[in-house]
């Protein structure tokens, strides 16, 4: 696929960065998910971008290793864009670095959200159900044209992906610098990926407080009473305590630990659930 003209970035360094990008599977981790195969992938883009400043590289690495999670076949789209967006970062002293994970945090929800159901909740089904009824008939095509039907759409959608992120990124970037409206979409971009985090606490923290209040049946819950002043108020409590600490500079590691700890305390006691 053609990319625009550029001082920098070659089709040759595109495609370092498109194989990079297949270890966003397998670098996966509990703290920051796809950060470490994120930050890899763009790793050759990077190093080309921004030779001979070592101060500049080093900001690069450590901005795309902050967290990050995206369905890994629609990875390559955001990653064009943070190819594009550094390369003008590197030809503007006033570049707003800020924006470039902004933008990242804020496709991060809605293209899981489209990658999730096409990928998981149709494409592997289909290739599943194809696959498996001929190799229940004893047919050696079964996991074959499992792989295929699943893999080919899957690459192609790697590959495209990364030259239309780029290809977008560096022409809408460049229009967005001339009229102003960077600042106004860093904006933007910073609301939307608030709102999904604000999601995620939602719907992936679950705290559980059974502890009565009284005696018999109709005796409320400490839970019951939490969510009658704001639904799920305690598990945003929890999240913000949690945050307090790794504001304190406590590691990551002794913050698991406690979480632990109090997991099975809370069990043990009968205070959580």
């Amino acid at each position: 696929m053609k990319m625009k003209n550029s001082s920098l970035i070659s089709k040759k360094d595109l495609m370092k960065v498109f194989w990079r990008s297949f270890t966003m599977e397998w670098a996966w981790n509990y703290e920051r998910q796809s950060n470490l195969g994120y930050s890899f992938a763009m790793t050759p883009a990077l190093n080309k971008i921004y030779k001979g400043s070592k101060e500049k590289l080093t900001s690069a690495y450590k901005r795309h290793l902050e967290f990050y999670n995206v369905t890994p076949w629609l990875s390559t789209f955001p990653l064009g864009i943070s190819v594009a967006m550094e390369e003008q970062a590197a030809l503007d002293e006033n570049f707003d670095t800020d924006a470039i994970n902004n933008i990242k945090i804020a496709l991060m929800g809605p293209l899981s959200g489209l990658g999730d159901s096409f990928f998981w909740g149709t494409l592997r089904v289909i290739a599943t159900g194809i696959g498996t009824s001929l190799a229940l008939q004893g047919n050696l095509l079964g996991p074959l044209l499992f792989l295929l039907i699943f893999n080919i759409p899957a690459v192609l959608a790697r590959y495209y992906g990364l030259f239309i992120g780029y290809n977008i990124g560096a022409g809408f970037i460049e229009k967005v610098q001339k009229t102003g409206l960077m600042d106004k979409l860093s904006f933007g971009a910073s609301v939307l990926g608030l709102g999904v985090v604000g999601s995620m606490v939602a719907t992936m923290v679950t705290l559980k407080m059974p502890l009565t209040i009284g005696a018999g049946k109709g005796a409320p819950t400490v839970q019951s009473i939490f969510d009658g002043i704001v639904p799920g108020i305690l598990p945003l409590l929890f999240t913000l305590f949690i945050f307090w600490l790794d504001k304190k500079g406590l590691k990551a590691h002794w913050i698991l630990l406690l979480i632990a700890v109090i997991g099975i305390f809370g069990a043990y006691t009968g205070l959580l659930k």
